[in-house]
């Protein structure tokens, strides 16, 4: 059996590379199918096709968000590089615009260091950065993925508890029927009494059976119990099964709509309203369910 796997979890690992801390955040919630978002530095930018193959293989549905962070240590002792030929470029660019700006200021060193490219930390090498990022991105999902399995198991007993609710009440209008059905006869009679008219035998028989008819949610309950036992059977098989208890959902919603539509009674009415309670509260955890 697969474990059920909620879409929303987080998780979050470091690792020193180098003269760097290398970090990385995954969040992931509910969504119709998966959708990766990647925050990469420029020097993991060529590693997110492989890091959405990654997450493909562990997961299968959630908008997973992935930011990775690259910090150098502090007294990590990083020395500094200048790209010589593009501060040359930098400073024949500036002598050039100086030539057309009469009451140009020259440039600062702070200002020549500042421009991109020309000054920048000693790279960790790429093969081992690269390398790195994605041992700790598989790490992380690791641990997202076991987080999302314990939050599906929370969410997988509670909707276990509301059929069983679900079950119970159902039984209950089940039970109420006949009786309900014999108060309706009572009534009516009782009615025709106080009018005192004459009615034909034949044809008030067939407008009680008319009225029981239209009154009998016996078919609407099979469906239903039909229903509920196919929600058990769905959450002992486990795996990626929120499409198919989102489906149920509405199945279980719709007899509920039709046992309130036909009831005759107060009691009969309370426990369609019961029934959809426990539905939408079942319907709002579901949609967090991979």
């Amino acid at each position: 059996m697969s474990t059920i796997a909620s879409m929303t979890a987080f998780a979050r690992e470091s690792s020193s590379v180098g003269d760097s801390n290398l970090t990385v955040e995954l969040r992931s919630v509910n969504h119709r199918y998966l959708d990766c978002v990647f925050k990469l530095p420029d020097a993991l930018r060529s590693l997110e096709p492989k890091l959405r193959e990654q997450a493909a293989r562990v997961l299968n549905r959630g908008k997973l968000e992935c930011s990775f962070r690259l910090q150098a240590q502090a007294g990590g002792g990083t020395a500094l590089a200048i790209d010589r030929e593009q501060l040359q470029r930098v400073l024949d660019a500036a002598r050039e615009i100086a030539g057309l700006l009469p009451r140009s200021q020259p440039l600062s060193p702070l200002e020549i260091l500042q421009f991109p490219g020309v000054c920048c930390a000693t790279e960790t090498n790429e093969d081992s950065l690269l390398g790195s990022a994605s041992s700790l991105f598989d790490t992380a999902l690791a641990a997202l993925a076991a987080n999302r399995e314990r939050e599906g198991t929370r969410l997988a007993a509670m909707i276990g508890e509301r059929i069983t609710l679900v079950e119970r009440e159902a039984a209950t209008i089940r039970d109420l029927l006949p009786a309900l059905q014999q108060q309706q006869r009572t009534r009516l009679l009782a009615r025709l009494a106080e009018l005192q008219v004459e009615v034909d035998n034949d044809r008030l028989e067939q407008e009680l059976v008319y009225l029981a008819q239209k009154a009998d949610v016996d078919e609407e309950l099979d469906r239903l119990q039909a229903h509920v036992e196919e929600v058990r059977d769905i959450l002992a098989r486990g795996g990626p099964c929120g499409r198919r208890l989102d489906f149920l959902m509405q199945e279980l919603n719709r007899e509920a709509n039709t046992l309130s539509s036909k009831s005759i009674s107060t009691s009969g009415t309370q426990g369609a309203v019961e029934l959809k309670v426990l539905i939408e509260q079942m319907r709002e955890q579901v949609q967090n369910i991979e």
